[in-house]
């Protein structure tokens, strides 16, 4: 079985997050969203909303067969990767800026587990731009984000923004 784990703090998930599960979803036959449990990172959601969130919108998106999951996370991706029995770990990059880093997080994981892979999906370019922390900055300043987020994750924006209003 070839499963992959894609990981991330999804805070909140995007277009581009969906845009990469889709095209992943043809080579592998499960792909377990990992969302990342980081309280430093000063999340809008809990992870069990996140974690929520993302189980009812793959429920929509087209992923070739491909099982689509979701788990969540603490502590190194490598290790998670190895406990899911993981052959690959999927990354999206938006920028050359984003490949730097990413670059450093493959190189440790292949340290850590060598036989576990990472796979780079490059953003497509109606996405290139977008990140959760740019989404979440533009919904709280008032901006428009449709489009670049699911509905269901606005909506919940939204509600959560009354709920600390």
């Amino acid at each position: 079985m070839r499963r992959a784990i894609f990981p991330g703090s999804f805070d909140p998930l995007t277009n581009g997050h969906l845009d990469v599960i889709e095209r992943a979803a043809p080579l592998f036959d499960e792909i377990i969203v990992a969302v990342l449990n980081n309280p430093d990172k000063n999340p809008m959601f809990t992870v069990e909303e996140r974690v929520a969130m993302i189980q009812e919108i793959l429920q929509s998106i087209k992923h070739n067969g491909c099982k689509l999951t979701v788990d969540s996370f603490s502590g190194l991706t490598a290790e998670f990767a190895k406990a899911r029995m993981a052959t690959a770990i999927v990354r999206g990059i938006r920028a050359v800026s984003d490949y730097e880093y990413e670059l450093r997080m493959a190189l440790m994981n292949r340290k850590l587990e060598p036989e576990i892979e990472t796979v780079f999906f490059m953003a497509d370019e109606e996405y290139s731009y977008v990140s959760s922390t740019l989404m979440k900055q533009v919904f709280l300043l008032g901006g428009r984000v449709d489009g670049l987020i699911p509905d269901l994750v606005e909506a919940k924006m939204q509600a959560k923004l009354a709920e600390t209003a």
